[in-house]
Protein backbone atom coordinates (compact mmCIF):
# COMPACT_ATOMS: atom_id res chain seq x y z
CA UNK A 1 0.00 0.00 0.00
CA UNK A 2 1.95 3.02 -1.24
CA UNK A 3 -0.74 5.36 0.13
CA UNK A 4 1.02 5.27 3.51
CA UNK A 5 4.25 6.60 2.02
CA UNK A 6 2.26 9.21 0.08
CA UNK A 7 0.69 10.41 3.34
CA UNK A 8 4.13 10.60 4.94
CA UNK A 9 5.24 12.76 2.01
CA UNK A 10 2.16 14.98 2.40
CA UNK A 11 2.97 15.46 6.09
CA UNK A 12 6.55 16.28 5.14
CA UNK A 13 5.27 19.09 2.91
CA UNK A 14 2.65 20.38 5.33
CA UNK A 15 4.57 20.54 8.63
CA UNK A 16 7.21 23.09 7.57
CA UNK A 17 4.54 25.36 6.09
CA UNK A 18 2.39 25.08 9.21
CA UNK A 19 5.35 26.40 11.22
CA UNK A 20 4.03 25.18 14.58
CA UNK A 21 0.43 26.21 13.95
CA UNK A 22 -2.41 23.71 14.24
CA UNK A 23 -3.26 22.17 10.86
CA UNK A 24 -7.03 22.03 10.28
CA UNK A 25 -7.35 21.01 6.62
CA UNK A 26 -4.97 19.67 4.00
CA UNK A 27 -6.18 19.77 0.39
CA UNK A 28 -4.60 17.43 -2.11
CA UNK A 29 -5.23 17.14 -5.86
CA UNK A 30 -5.01 13.53 -7.08
CA UNK A 31 -5.10 12.56 -10.75
CA UNK A 32 -6.90 9.40 -11.86
CA UNK A 33 -3.73 8.04 -13.47
CA UNK A 34 -1.75 8.19 -10.20
CA UNK A 35 -3.00 4.75 -9.14
CA UNK A 36 -4.06 6.06 -5.73
CA UNK A 37 -7.03 4.53 -3.92
CA UNK A 38 -8.79 7.54 -2.33
CA UNK A 39 -10.26 5.56 0.60
CA UNK A 40 -6.87 4.02 1.37
CA UNK A 41 -5.22 7.45 1.21
CA UNK A 42 -7.81 8.88 3.61
CA UNK A 43 -7.36 5.97 6.02
CA UNK A 44 -3.56 6.23 5.94
CA UNK A 45 -3.83 9.96 6.57
CA UNK A 46 -5.57 9.28 9.91
CA UNK A 47 -2.57 7.19 10.96
CA UNK A 48 0.09 9.60 9.75
CA UNK A 49 -1.57 12.76 11.07
CA UNK A 50 -1.73 11.28 14.59
CA UNK A 51 1.91 10.18 14.44
CA UNK A 52 2.98 13.61 13.12
CA UNK A 53 1.10 15.57 15.81
CA UNK A 54 -1.59 16.89 13.45
CA UNK A 55 -4.56 15.10 15.03
CA UNK A 56 -7.06 17.76 13.93
CA UNK A 57 -5.98 17.80 10.28
CA UNK A 58 -8.64 16.65 7.84
CA UNK A 59 -7.64 15.51 4.37
CA UNK A 60 -9.72 16.85 1.48
CA UNK A 61 -9.14 15.20 -1.88
CA UNK A 62 -9.83 16.77 -5.25
CA UNK A 63 -10.03 13.90 -7.71
CA UNK A 64 -8.97 14.88 -11.23
CA UNK A 65 -10.25 12.75 -14.12
CA UNK A 66 -7.80 11.70 -16.81
CA UNK A 67 -7.92 13.65 -20.07
CA UNK A 68 -6.02 13.47 -23.34
CA UNK A 69 -5.51 15.47 -26.50
CA UNK A 70 -5.29 13.30 -29.58
CA UNK A 71 -2.50 14.11 -31.99
CA UNK A 72 -4.30 12.21 -34.77
CA UNK A 73 -7.77 13.75 -34.70
CA UNK A 74 -7.28 16.74 -32.39
CA UNK A 75 -10.03 15.70 -29.95
CA UNK A 76 -9.81 16.76 -26.29
CA UNK A 77 -11.38 13.98 -24.23
CA UNK A 78 -11.72 12.62 -20.73
CA UNK A 79 -10.85 8.97 -20.52
CA UNK A 80 -12.68 6.54 -18.29
CA UNK A 81 -10.07 3.80 -17.98
CA UNK A 82 -6.88 4.04 -15.96
CA UNK A 83 -5.45 1.25 -18.07
CA UNK A 84 -5.86 2.72 -21.55
CA UNK A 85 -5.12 6.26 -22.62
CA UNK A 86 -6.24 5.80 -26.22
CA UNK A 87 -8.35 8.55 -27.77
CA UNK A 88 -12.05 7.83 -27.14
CA UNK A 89 -12.96 9.64 -30.37
CA UNK A 90 -10.79 7.76 -32.88
CA UNK A 91 -8.99 5.04 -30.93
CA UNK A 92 -5.50 6.36 -31.65
CA UNK A 93 -2.81 5.78 -29.05
CA UNK A 94 -0.98 8.92 -30.24
CA UNK A 95 -2.23 11.15 -27.43
CA UNK A 96 -0.88 13.67 -24.97
CA UNK A 97 -2.10 13.25 -21.39
CA UNK A 98 -3.34 16.69 -20.29
CA UNK A 99 -4.87 15.80 -16.90
CA UNK A 100 -4.80 12.89 -14.52
CA UNK A 101 -1.16 12.73 -13.46
CA UNK A 102 -1.49 15.35 -10.72
CA UNK A 103 -0.52 14.70 -7.12
CA UNK A 104 0.04 17.82 -5.10
CA UNK A 105 -0.85 19.58 -1.90
CA UNK A 106 -2.85 22.58 -3.11
CA UNK A 107 -3.53 24.31 0.21
CA UNK A 108 -3.59 24.00 3.95
CA UNK A 109 -5.70 25.71 6.58
CA UNK A 110 -3.95 26.45 9.85
CA UNK A 111 -4.89 28.04 13.15
CA UNK A 112 -2.51 29.69 15.56
CA UNK A 113 -2.32 27.31 18.55
CA UNK A 114 -2.94 30.15 21.05
CA UNK A 115 -6.09 31.17 19.15
CA UNK A 116 -7.25 27.58 18.93
CA UNK A 117 -6.84 27.06 22.68
CA UNK A 118 -8.62 30.31 23.63
CA UNK A 119 -11.53 29.53 21.28
CA UNK A 120 -12.23 26.33 23.18
CA UNK A 121 -13.30 28.39 26.16
CA UNK A 122 -12.76 27.60 29.84
CA UNK A 123 -12.54 24.01 30.88
CA UNK A 124 -14.75 22.63 33.57
CA UNK A 125 -12.69 20.54 35.74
Amino acid sequence: MHELSLCQAIAGVVKPHAAGRRVDVVRVRVGALRQVVPDALSFCWTLVRDFEGMQEAELELELIPAAVTCRSCGAHSEIASRFSVACPACGSADVEVTHGEEFMVTSIEVTDRASAESSKGPRNG
